[in-house]
């Protein structure tokens, strides 16, 4: 059955590897790249998706103001400017952004950047009777301009962002803000779905090809305004593969150079075959959101508890090959917003029992509950079996647990309704691989009562006083150092308060061929495809 299925995935990889080496040129250096996504992103602007779609679409064919610095494996990931050089927040008010454009930059059609193009931008996510306004970028991009209260152009390369409120972290935000190119949404006369395929921006790669569901063709862009960044292989190749078998199949036969998330069970042959593992830590963790609404078993702390030490962490990270590391929390205990959490996240099956039992149930009584899961997806890991696992320690301590799955982008969509939407009825928790890249997305957006879908992260409806306090703290507190103690509080909060299951951080293997020359794994969610090249 096991040599059936392989021959099959094989078959599968080299029909759909095939319909592009044949179109490549000989001469082109290219890149083959199989993702986990089952469909391409969104090509318009704001990638769906996900992280993986930001790192395959959103950093490759567009730049934001600001971005990320891939370059480095051995620290976390800064922000460092990019169509932005400089921007300054106003000491006064501490809601007024200034931004300093780069000049000479042009779209892949051409046309200039400027201040005028980032405003147009901004109109397309935020303003409704705006011409260009594309709902499904608004809803990619809501988490990142719900803070933006208005936007004006000072002059041709400058513009000033106002928030609604002081936010400390807009920065972090404005580099998830992807600039598309008003010219080209002219010359398709105004459709955004002839837009995509024809993406203009102004990143490092160029779209070539696109056919929804099985991949996207991007070029190097010669013109790049970063020579640096100009990219060493003339063509990247992104196949759709959620399968892991498939994408196993694919590299073994050369049908593709590089493959996110190998099985762990597979990474003793492909080292054997002389393939490379990369991994590296990165601000990742494998949870499940957990739901506060009426009628949730949640909303017990003690069958939170209960949940968490249910779990055999070291069990789990030595299935998955040793890829992941046990989860304390939201953050790595590492990583300076940790804090001194008195809960000690452990595997304690006997102490969650006792909680269960106190909370009035037992393996007789069960606690039912129904988790939201996906086959596959951006940092989802080998989400099925790792599911299963956690499904079967926690009917151990008095859980019966229905798993619900469903297409990762369906996922999304319901993460993005809230536990109180009417299609997440039933529901009691989600499982959504998460980053702590930001203090918003980790912390801030996730404990804050005022965050719930769509403009914040709070899916379950989680609300307490003392984490809001810190939250708000948090949003306002300019000094960086001074920034990470209070958001060391806040997670030390909310790791005491159990408000979601935490069970691994992934270590982001990728595997690829030994031919694969110039990558540089950040610690990131993100990667910088620009240096890398096939020898």
């Amino acid at each position: 059955m096991v040599i059936k299925r392989f021959a099959v995935s094989l078959c599968a990889a080299a029909i759909m590897a095939g319909a592009v080496s044949g179109q490549a040129s000989a001469a082109e250096k290219v890149l083959r790249v199989a993702t986990t996504l089952a469909d391409i992103p969104l090509t318009t602007g704001q990638p769906s998706q996900g992280g993986e779609g930001v790192r395959f679409i959103g950093i490759t064919l567009y730049d934001s103001l600001i971005r990320w610095d891939l370059s480095k494996a051995d620290e976390s990931a800064k922000l460092v400017p990019s169509l932005a050089e400089t921007w300054k927040v106003d000491d006064t008010t501490q809601t007024k952004w200034t931004f300093n454009l780069r000049h000479g930059v042009t779209f892949h059609d051409g046309s200039t950047f400027n201040a005028d193009a980032v405003v147009w931008n901004l109109d397309k996510l935020m303003k409704r009777d705006a011409p260009q306004y594309d709902q499904p970028q608004a809803t990619q991009a809501s988490t990142y301009t719900g803070t933006i209260a208005s936007y004006r152009k000072i002059d041709d390369y400058t513009v000033e962002v106002t928030t609604k409120e002081p936010d400390a972290v807009l920065p972090y935000m404005m580099a998830q803000i992807f600039i598309s190119s008003p010219a080209r949404y002219n010359e398709v006369k105004g459709d955004w779905n002839a837009f995509a395929q024809r993406a203009s921006g102004t990143g490092p790669w160029i779209l070539d090809k696109l056919v929804a569901r099985e991949r996207a063709e991007l070029v190097r862009n010669p013109k790049y305004w970063d020579a640096a960044r100009v990219p060493k292989s003339d063509r990247l190749v992104l196949l759709t593969m959620p399968d892991p078998s498939t994408r196993v199949a694919a590299l073994l036969s050369k049908q593709v150079d590089w493959i996110e998330a190998p099985p762990p069970d597979t990474v003793p042959r492909l080292k054997q075959q002389g393939m490379q593992i990369v991994t590296n830590v990165y601000p990742h963790v494998w949870p499940y959101q957990l739901s506060f609404s009426e009628g949730s078993p949640f909303k017990d702390l003690r069958v939170r508890k209960a949940a968490n030490l249910a779990i055999d962490r070291e069990g789990l990270s030595g299935f998955l090959g040793g890829l992941a590391v046990p989860a304390k929390g939201m953050i790595d205990s590492k990583h300076p917003w940790y804090g001194k959490p008195t809960f000690d996240i452990k595997f304690d099956p006997e102490q969650a029992r006792a909680l269960m039992k106190e909370a009035g149930y037992s393996r007789a009584k069960p606690a039912k509950i129904k988790l939201l899961i996906s086959p596959s997806g951006s940092g989802q890991m080998q989400p099925l079996p790792m599911n299963e696992f956690v499904q079967e320690n926690l009917r151990d301590v008095g859980f019966d647990v229905e798993l619900e799955v469903m297409e990762w982008e369906a996922l999304r969509a319901r993460r993005r309704g809230g536990s109180d939407a009417p299609e997440n009825k039933g529901a009691h928790g989600l499982n959504n691989s998460w980053a702590y890249w930001d203090p918003n997305i980790a912390l801030i957006g996730t404990a804050w009562s005022t965050q719930r879908p769509p403009g914040g992260y709070n899916w379950g409806g989680y609300s307490d006083p003392q984490a809001d306090k810190l939250a708000a703290q948090a949003k306002v507190t300019f000094d960086p150092a001074q920034q990470d103690a209070v958001l060391a509080q806040l997670h030390s909060y909310i790791v005491d308060q159990a408000m979601w299951i935490w069970v691994v951080h992934d270590l982001n293997p990728r595997a690829m061929s030994p031919r694969v020359k110039g990558f540089v794994q950040a610690q990131s969610w993100f990667q910088d495809l620009t240096p890398v090249y096939v020898e």
